[in-house]
């Protein structure tokens, strides 16, 4: 069984670091961080990771931007992304949904179900 490898996109280093001790105390999952869209487009090319979670509003690039930047590479155009958010209504899920993301965890989002739920949207089983 090869380990998961998450890439965190997020602006804010505490989400960032919250994010990543929350995933590495509850799974045996690698998780690298990245603190813009652009650098998350580069570490996605470089570390071909099994996910990624996305920040929306960031400075500079927004993760909508760097969504698509990700989906016109073909070295990252099938790592499935996972938006994360502090807004989330019902017709954002929708656009979300149209544009390939594979689902949106609002922030804050529970530190002991974070893994299980990224695991649920990705069909992987709980020992991955």
């Amino acid at each position: 069984m090869t380990t998961k490898k998450i890439l965190i996109v997020d602006n804010e280093e505490y989400i960032r670091e919250v994010t990543k001790i929350c995933l590495e105390s509850t799974t045996k999952w690698q998780v690298i961080t990245a603190n813009s869209g652009d650098e998350g487009i580069k570490k996605a090319e470089l570390e071909k990771p099994d996910v990624i979670l996305l920040d929306v509003m960031m400075p500079g690039m927004d993760g909508i931007t760097a969504f698509k930047h990700l989906q016109q590479n073909s070295e990252t155009k099938e790592i499935p992304v996972i938006i994360l958010t502090a807004t989330i209504q019902s017709s954002d899920n929708y656009r979300y949904t149209d544009l390939g993301i594979k689902a949106a965890i609002a922030k804050p989002f529970s530190p002991l179900t974070l893994a299980q739920e990224i695991s649920e949207v990705l069909g992987w089983s709980s020992n991955q």
